[in-house]
């Protein structure tokens, strides 16, 4: 579509393609295709994919473009819905859905050393590591996508500071166990509604410079401290509904939620993933750090919440196909069920007890 002219009073509306992105992997190996100079965000690295036919939805069409592309057939592969995002080149509108698919061990082999798909275009296999610092330049509608890759499989979410009532000084007790406790380089949401949570914060990191912290999203970065490795922030249900309710349009500030990191939200029906989806639009469209996550929960029952009506892994999947950010499982999990939850379509697990390790990590 020709550019609008400058001198034009109204806006012509660029035509939104449809495509299915295909985040194809081997553990910690990446496929990126490369675009020649001729194409629209040409000479950049993509992941594989291509538009969604009239005939077909996204699941089959990223099938479908990963065997023309590739030769891989991936059919009996788990394909996980990471998320949908759109983006605005300008001269073209972009609604992306977003596929993550693990190869088996001998699809890898078969394919490790192949340097061209089947329409020619160059091939390459990247560490993510390499990904995630943006050593490979993708197109600028891709950078959200590594922020959801940046989440790990499991969460572990701390215990409230009143777990630790019966202590003589709680703090002290809730800071030696989470100090012990946590498992190296884990991903650890601060879960404390008590005033002095940045004190905490900062006294856990300064002891375990290991981990990568969710803090609520009103936590003042002020007393967190420089050091501090916060990776996100948290959005919980009450606040993300009070966002939405107060919402006009989905372009409005975002009201009191921290523009400075990335943010997860927690969800518990399809109203929440509504109110997420929309806040995650509508951060894109600012160019404010994206929505890289939601806790969808409770999955299961659990002892900190036994009156909550749990979801079941069916409601919980169905919900999870709603969602345009990744899904996080929370409620009466443990680690070994990340494979469960990757089946029903989410892409990490979260919770306390389970999480924790029972033996104080190395140092």
């Amino acid at each position: 579509m020709p550019s609008p002219s400058n001198h034009s009073t109204t806006c012509e509306k660029a035509t939104v393609v449809n495509v299915a992105v295909a985040v194809i992997h081997y553990k910690e190996q990446y496929l990126l295709g490369f675009r020649n100079a001729a194409q629209h965000q040409g000479n950049r690295y993509e992941f594989v994919g291509g538009k969604i036919e009239a005939s077909e939805d996204a699941k089959q069409a990223v099938i479908r473009e990963v065997a023309e592309e590739t030769g891989f057939a991936i059919h009996e592969n788990t394909i996980v819905k990471l998320g949908r995002l759109h983006h605005d080149y300008g001269d073209k509108q972009v609604s992306l859905q977003v596929y993550k698919i693990e190869l088996t061990a001998p699809q890898y082999e078969q394919h490790k050393h192949c340097q061209y798909g089947l329409e020619k275009q160059a091939l390459t296999w990247v560490t993510k590591a390499d990904l995630l610092v943006e050593k490979y330049d993708l197109p600028a509608a891709n950078k959200t996508m590594l922020e959801w890759l940046k989440l790990p499989e499991n969460i572990t979410i701390t215990y409230p500071l009143s777990h630790f009532d019966d202590h003589s000084d709680p703090a002290v007790a809730w800071l030696q166990c989470h100090q012990e406790k946590l498992t190296v380089a884990a991903w650890v949401y601060v879960r404390t509604k008590e005033a002095g949570t940045e004190k905490l914060i900062a006294q856990l990191t300064r002891a375990r410079p290991d981990i990568h912290v969710i803090v609520p999203h009103h936590a003042d970065s002020q007393f967190l401290g420089t050091d501090t490795h916060v990776v996100a922030h948290h959005l919980t249900h009450t606040a993300l509904m009070q966002w939405f309710n107060d919402a006009q349009d989905a372009a409005m500030p975002d009201q009191g939620i921290s523009s400075s990191h990335p943010l997860i939200v927690s969800c518990h029906d399809a109203d929440s993933i509504t109110a997420a989806n929309k806040l995650a639009r509508a951060r894109l469209q600012q160019q404010l750090p994206p929505v890289v996550g939601s806790f969808l929960s409770p999955v299961l029952a659990t002892q900190t919440h036994p009156d909550a009506v749990s979801l079941g892994w069916e409601t919980w999947s169905a919900l999870a196909q709603l969602s345009d950010i990744p899904i996080i499982g929370l409620g009466g999990l443990s680690p070994t069920l990340i494979d469960q939850a990757i089946s029903y379509g989410g892409v990490s697990v979260a919770g306390i007890r389970q999480f924790l390790s029972s033996q104080k990590p190395k140092a």
